[in-house]
């Protein structure tokens, strides 16, 4: 059994503020060895249940916030940008099982620091007139692969926007959002324990039949909405994108692949305008 761990930094467990997710702060510092620590669990729990190979994907901002030398050694590690599958690069390996760690819910939502893909850039994603979070998006583009999510872990808003695409799939709260930068939140001992047992279990069951993929039948039809007009005028320079509103465009992409490559695109776009 083969699985991949991708792993952000929002839904780790006393993660509240965005000084903790940016390098050059001292929290972020404590922060990245706190989302570490989980991916160790993560890749332990993969471990107990008998897993033969553990990828572990290092998920948040550039992808090279983990420090290797504190990461599970059984584990190879994927890190640094840009990368064609971004948050689930390593599932073209040939995994049996994704498990997200450290996930938040959806931009414009009410869990701690929710966004999707790029907080400056991005106000909504929805293919096919879906919104999606980066669970939607990267489990929908792991399921390409023919490769399910079969455990996540984060506040329980992000759980309750995302048990539904992944009905089968364990969940485990590492905390209670009440707002943006503010929540309750497990211990981080406590915390690494559930998510190694939620792990554990998942990959466990994933034997079940009931456990699948997450497809979605293309062509996709994205509509993006920008966090300002600037942003959208910026973006329709690509030809391909038609405007809608002031903020909103859409366009047509034939994978799910290709319209994440195409957002991620636009995500780097929108580093001119910062």
């Amino acid at each position: 059994m083969k699985v991949l761990i991708s792993t952000d930094i929002e839904g780790v467990a006393g993660v509240y503020h965005p000084e903790q997710t940016r390098p050059g702060n001292p929290e972020f510092e404590r922060a990245r060895l706190l989302m570490a620590q989980e991916a160790n669990a993560a890749i332990a729990g993969a471990f107990d249940a008998g897993a033969t190979e553990v990828l572990v994907n290092d998920s948040h901002g550039g992808f090279r916030n983990m420090p290797p030398d504190v990461l599970d050694a059984r584990a190879r590690v994927v890190q640094g940008k840009p990368r064609y599958l971004s948050m689930v690069a390593g599932v073209e390996e040939g995994v049996d099982a994704v498990c997200m760690v450290g996930y938040h819910s959806r931009a414009q939502g009410r869990g701690i620091l929710a966004h999707t893909i790029n907080s400056f850039a991005f106000a909504s994603i929805s293919l096919n007139g879906q919104e999606l979070g980066e669970a939607g998006l990267y489990g929908a583009l792991a399921g390409e692969y023919g490769v399910p999510v079969v455990m996540g872990s984060g506040d329980d808003v992000f759980i309750a926007e995302n048990r539904p695409l992944f009905p089968h799939a364990t969940f485990v709260e590492t905390k209670k959002a009440t707002g943006f930068g503010s929540g309750v939140s497990l211990s981080p001992e406590q915390s690494r324990r559930a998510i190694r047992a939620g792990v554990q279990e998942a990959l466990a069951g994933h034997a079940n039949a009931k456990v699948k993929p997450l497809v979605f039948a293309g062509p996709q039809a994205v509509s993006l909405r920008c966090q300002s007009p600037s942003l959208a005028d910026l973006f329709c320079q690509w030809p391909s994108f038609e405007r809608v509103d002031g903020v909103t465009l859409r366009f047509t992409a034939q994978t799910v692949e290709a319209a994440v490559r195409m957002l991620n695109c636009c995500s780097a776009m929108s580093s001119m305008l910062r």
